[in-house]
């Protein structure tokens, strides 16, 4: 273990007659820091688990310099705790490596009929990989370039291939009974905008009343706006919001949500985030609206189905690279993205569909170039590669469970000192630079933009942030003042778990501050 400060091998004894120096010299002594014990935690941090009322049996804290050979500080370090959205950095830093940061997904689109100069007799087919990017704008693009084909015509119906995901049955309200919030959203193979509506909320001061502003606005949605507009604190605007959504079947499906409660004009303009259709209507209505804003028809519905064999795409859209979609996951904690992911590891790991051995090493759609059909990726796949991955590192992590790789989850669990350890291989791996960045700046941006601006951390700590009911935890890296940089766990799991951003904040800058 290495202590902050080395005191000299010998001191010689003061001279009693000369009290100034003496004084001084005891001073001195007096300031130079203690030998760090990794079981004994800055007092400014324990005062403040105390004051939030968490007992140590709750936490779980480890501190590793990178290049140091024992941890400064190792409190439960061992414990399996529940990590919340830290989870994301394993599932981040495993697709680096096992995809590499310029990994992309494909959006395919087919005709299934005869093509009759700029008319599609017969079905326009679109299947999905699980693209995490396959946003309004990125939508927006593929309708283009397949408008730039020539085709303006669809004479029969959109139909969407959407095997490659084999998951358990269940809903998007299943974790929290909140099954129309944007957190909540469950992976899938033709992901479109994540499904969503977002609705912005602006204050008009002047005629008294809160805008809301709906993108995308489907023509089947009915929007009916009683927000009051009030003044005061904008802590937790969005809990005084009461939204009743509701869904009918009339022929189509119809969609309809009415906001009511308070909304606070010192909030500003914010945005909230519903799904509130299936991905079959979903897409439907996107793709219709966008596709006659560009002059096209589409004369059908939609309707599930398959891709057929043997046909070129008339389009292929690749997603931004995986470097780019690390940074929205720890960014800003996207757990849908983070799920895709995930299940990409195991979709790239699939041995060829019955034509040979697999091959060293990742195997991205090898089924596919093989002549075969990749079998579906499936959550059991994706977790044996994960510890494929561990075990090629020579990790072994006795109480790691992992679900689904979002760390939306009760079940998720990993100790503070082995979720360090992984900090530290990253630090040392070739994606290094790519994983760094993608985690939240303190004071600067993504989840910690509003923390700790007015202290010596600010910018100096790159911390991904967690948080469920009862559990609050952050990890990441942090810039000492001697210039050598820390890996920082923070785990807590507990009742009181909500009130523990003042102990985190304490640590960051007792780390910070080491000379």
């Amino acid at each position: 273990m290495r202590s902050p400060t080395r005191a000299p091998a010998a001191v010689t004894a003061p001279d009693l007659r000369r009290p100034r120096q003496a004084l001084m010299l005891g001073a001195m002594l007096f300031l130079l820091p203690l030998p760090a014990r990794p079981d004994a935690l800055p007092l400014p941090v324990s005062q403040a688990l105390r004051q939030a009322g968490i007992p140590l049996s709750g936490v779980g804290i480890y501190v590793h310099e990178i290049d140091a050979s024992e941890p400064l500080l190792a409190v439960n370090a061992g414990a399996p705790m529940n990590p919340a959205s830290v989870m994301k950095l394993i599932t981040t830093f495993a697709g680096l490596e096992l995809l590499g940061p310029a990994h992309t997904w494909k959006t395919e689109i087919y005709a299934d009929g005869t093509l009759d100069g700029d008319t599609l007799r017969g079905d326009l087919v679109m299947k999905g990989y699980g693209d995490p990017k396959l946003n309004l704008e990125n939508f927006w693009l593929l309708t283009r370039r397949l408008r730039q084909t020539g085709l303006r015509e669809v004479t029969g119906d959109l139909v969407l291939d959407t095997r490659h995901f084999s998951l358990p049955g269940g809903g998007p309200g299943d974790f929290d009974g909140k099954p129309h919030r944007a957190y909540n959203v469950l992976p899938e193979p033709l992901l479109v905008n994540h499904g969503a509506l977002a609705l912005r909320l602006t204050p008009q001061l002047t005629e008294r009343t809160v805008r809301v502003a709906v993108d995308p606005l489907l023509p089947s949605l009915d929007l009916r706006n009683d927000l009051a507009l009030t003044h005061g604190p904008c802590n937790t605007w969005s809990d005084t919001l009461a939204p009743d959504i509701r869904t009918l079947a009339e022929g189509g499906l119809r969609a309809s949500i009415t906001l009511r409660g308070d909304y606070s004009a010192d909030c500003g303009e914010k945005t909230l985030y519903f799904r509130v259709y299936d991905t079959q209507d979903y897409v439907f209505g996107l793709f219709k609206q966008l596709w006659e804003e560009q002059g096209g028809q589409l004369r059908g519905s939609a309707r599930s189905g398959m891709a057929p064999d043997g046909v070129t795409p008339l389009v292929i859209h690749r997603s931004p690279p995986l470097a780019d979609i690390v940074r929205d996951i720890n960014k800003f904690s996207n757990n849908t993205a983070a799920r895709q992911l995930y299940l990409a590891l195991g979709a790239a790991s699939h041995p060829e569909a019955g034509t040979g051995a697999r091959p060293a090493g990742p195997c991205n759609a090898c089924a596919m170039a093989a002549g075969g059909e990749a079998p579906p990726a499936t959550l059991a796949a994706s977790e044996q590669a994960l510890r494929r991955w561990l075990a090629s590192r020579q990790l072994s992590f006795p109480g790691f469970v992992v679900e689904n790789g979002s760390g939306l989850s009760r079940n998720e669990r990993i100790s503070p000192e082995h979720l360090g350890m992984l900090l530290r291989l990253a630090f040392q791996s070739r994606v290094m630079p790519e994983f760094i960045s993608s985690l939240p700046i303190a004071a600067v941006d993504g989840t910690m933009k509003k923390r700790l601006a007015d202290s010596a951390v600010a910018g100096q700590a790159h911390v991904k942030t967690g948080s469920l009911s009862g559990v609050k935890t952050m990890a990441g890296y942090v810039l000492e003042r001697s210039g050598r940089r820390a890996v920082v766990v923070f785990l807590v799991n507990h009742p009181r778990a909500d009130a523990a951003q003042a102990a985190m904040d304490a640590l960051l800058r007792w780390v910070c501050d080491r000379s």
